[in-house]
């Protein structure tokens, strides 16, 4: 299952290239809803109404993704990077991809953590279905996740709009079309 004759794997699978798709919206709406809700007032029925449990619930959805994503990775051929690839763009890529993976698990777990911990939390709801609260209430281990949730989701942020700009770059940018990375991902 190769793209060229002499074995080397062009593109991702079909199912990672949907996952990566899906996931990068859910993920730019996720931090969307939680930088507009975070600035809303209490006031705001909208806010905990309507916002938090669709931003737990999609939040809850990206990490069943990402650990899918990571299962066919496991098991999948991939391609390498581009031979034209400078060296170290090839090991930033690695470092900037595997840090996504990592945040896009823990940043979830965060967020659940988040909840599940604060005294006056109405659950964690998986679209109208009751998750499991597996940790005891306690207001000041839930500020520390709440710092984390936030802090991390901004990191994510930063290493998606690095990995935007890379792929970008490599796109309309470098001199050598080989390093255009876009295509395996389409």
């Amino acid at each position: 299952m190769s793209d060229t004759e002499d074995g080397r794997i062009e593109r991702y699978p079909p199912a990672l290239r949907l996952l990566h798709w899906v996931r990068a919206l859910l993920v730019l709406g996720l931090i969307a809803a939680g930088w507009t809700m975070t600035r809303m007032s209490d006031a705001q029925v909208a806010r905990y109404g309507d916002l938090y449990p669709w931003h737990k619930s999609f939040g809850l959805l990206v990490l069943m993704i990402v650990l899918v994503q990571l299962a066919i990775r496991a098991r999948a051929r991939l391609p390498e990077p581009p031979a034209a690839l400078p060296r170290h763009e090839a090991m930033l890529s690695r470092v900037v991809h595997r840090t996504m993976y990592a945040l896009l698990v823990v940043v979830p777990v965060m967020g659940y953590s988040m909840s599940s911990t604060y005294t006056h939390s109405d659950g964690v709801p998986f679209f109208g279905l009751p998750v499991p609260e597996l940790l005891p209430k306690n207001d000041h281990w839930f500020a520390v996740f709440q710092w984390l949730h936030r802090v991390l989701a901004y990191t994510l942020l930063g290493l998606v709009a690095l990995h935007v700009g890379g792929a970008l770059k490599h796109r309309f940018l470098d001199r050598d079309r080989r390093a255009d990375v876009l295509p395996r991902m389409w």
